[in-house]
């Protein structure tokens, strides 16, 4: 049985990343997987830091889609994939990856997630997360600043030139190619409780076996 693709978008900041923790933590490890699209920014070795902080990551084309897309497409055939890992502070792809294996849910993350048709045509739901601009960026500007040793000025500077503009290009049209819109982010406990109930009932009736089930009847096929 395929497992199930489920994406969260919406605005850096708008609580994306929290409604998609919540979902994971409502299954055992064994059952979901998170696909942070985050994970897939282009890899910038060949620029120096300067030259990689004037990138604009909020444009679809700063993204590996065909990577991202095609190790979606992989874990949909309970096919085990090596995640990338970024390094945020250098704007880079780190040496490193994660190895995931299939699971019955596959969380699927980030601002272009909706917005990119290559990835939001192999959703299976899509959800969009709403919050108003000015706490968007106030969330942004703490998370840069403290997780991602960037400066004010530089987090402002980088918002106004291309955060902001590229969210009402890209990010929040993208909102009316979603099942469900969520505001208030995390904090909206009976949407995200909707979203899991449905999620626990499209496994039960789906009678999902993963990958180890999938493995067992292809040696058995071959046999």
């Amino acid at each position: 049985m395929q497992p199930i693709l489920v994406g969260v978008a919406g605005g850096s900041g708008s609580g994306k990343t929290t409604v998609a923790k919540r979902i994971i933590k409502a299954f055992s490890s064994d059952e979901v997987v998170h696909m942070d699209m985050d994970s897939y920014y282009k890899d910038l070795g060949h620029l120096t830091l300067p030259e990689r902080r004037k990138v604009n990551f909020d444009h679809p084309d700063a993204f590996d889609t065909e990577l991202f897309t095609a190790h979606l497409s992989a874990l949909k055939s309970n096919m085990p994939i090596a995640k990338p890992v970024y390094d945020f502070t250098r704007s880079t792809r780190a040496k490193e990856v994660v190895q995931l294996t299939p699971a019955p849910v596959v969380v699927v993350e980030g601002i272009m997630v909706l917005a990119v048709h290559e990835v939001r045509e192999l959703l299976d739901a899509k959800i969009f997360v709403a919050t108003d601009d000015d706490i968007r960026f106030i969330r942004r500007l703490e998370r840069d600043v403290t997780e991602r040793g960037r400066s004010l000025e530089s987090v402002i500077e980088q918002y106004t030139k291309t955060v902001r503009p590229m969210h009402h290009a890209f990010v929040e049209p993208s909102k009316r190619h979603a099942d469900v819109i969520i505001p208030k982010g995390g904090k909206n406990e009976i949407a995200i409780g909707m979203v899991i109930s449905d999620l626990n009932a499209r496994i039960s009736a789906l009678g999902w076996e993963g990958v180890t089930g999938h493995l067992k009847r292809k040696r058995a096929e071959e046999e």
